[in-house]
């Protein structure tokens, strides 16, 4: 399942500048994050970006946490 939502998230040195987004769309897991911080809750991302799935915020969360657990102390 881990797997599954990691490959999920893309990075394309063509796109976005190298930066991790969905599935090859052009919206970058830091963008879901951001709205996730602000207090967007999921239905209304989902809302906003129709083309976007619940395993994709899942996705970008789980990228974000590790590759938080990757950074040296």
């Amino acid at each position: 399942m881990k797997i599954d939502l990691l490959e999920r998230v893309t990075i394309n040195p063509e796109q976005c500048g190298g930066r991790p987004c969905i599935r090859n769309l052009r919206i970058r897991v830091c963008d879901i994050l951001s709205l996730l911080g602000s207090g967007v809750g999921h239905d209304e991302i989902l809302a906003d970006y129709p083309f976007l799935q619940e395993e994709d915020i899942r996705a970008s969360l789980l990228y974000a946490a590790e590759r938080l657990d990757k950074i040296p102390l």
